[in-house]
């Protein structure tokens, strides 16, 4: 991951309804939800969520997939974890880190 798609992942996740979203689908795994899914999890208004999850595709943090009437909602781990590796490159100055690091996800 490079600054510029950094900037735009965090950027993306930068908004409560996105962040909310964003979490959603990851607690959701693999299998992802659909947009009303969302809304009733989220309880934001369906016009307001398409326009957050253009936001976070356009960000490479989610994917849509049509799925017969239905389009699923995935989040994008590599994204997240790229974007974890970017956040925590070189941390500690080079220095042994007091935190453990975290296991990757599992998806």
């Amino acid at each position: 991951m490079n600054k510029t798609s950094a900037l735009a992942a965090l950027g993306a996740l930068a908004h409560p309804i996105r962040l909310d979203a964003f979490r959603a689908l990851v607690v959701a795994g693999p299998q992802g939800l659909t947009p009303g899914a969302l809304v009733e999890q989220l309880g934001v208004a369906y016009a307001k969520l398409g326009f957050h999850l253009k936001d976070l595709a356009a960000a490479g943090l989610v994917t849509s997939e049509p799925v017969g009437r239905h389009v699923i909602y995935r989040a994008v781990f590599a994204q997240m974890n790229a974007l974890l590796d970017y956040l925590g490159d070189n941390c500690c100055a080079g220095a042994p880190c007091e935190l453990a690091p975290r296991a990757k996800c599992c998806c």
